[in-house]
């Protein structure tokens, strides 16, 4: 390995690295702004809205319940067939 090439490379990295931190204390003094979209408002909410909101209908799941305890809960074979065919071909 050559030190002579690996000084130069570093003089220049020195240099370059001296005028980025003068750029960088001038447009330090300059203020940042956010402005966030109506859309992303609007996003955001309907975000939070989703995470609150159980992934089990429970009221569904207590309707069903009660049919099956009654017994007038039935299901045709031919629905569930049709259904699992659905989702699993797409």
């Amino acid at each position: 390995m050559r030190i002579d090439a690996y000084m130069q490379v570093n003089q220049l990295y020195q240099a370059s690295k001296s005028k980025s931190a003068s750029k960088s204390s001038k447009s330090a003094s300059a203020n940042d702004s956010l402005e966030i979209s109506d859309f992303g408002k609007d996003y955001q909410i309907a975000k939070k809205a989703a995470a609150e909101v159980s992934e089990v209908r429970e009221d569904k799941v207590r309707d069903i319940r009660e049919r099956m305890k009654a017994g007038t809960y039935n299901v045709s074979i031919e629905d569930v067939a049709e259904n699992l065919a659905e989702r699993l071909l797409g």
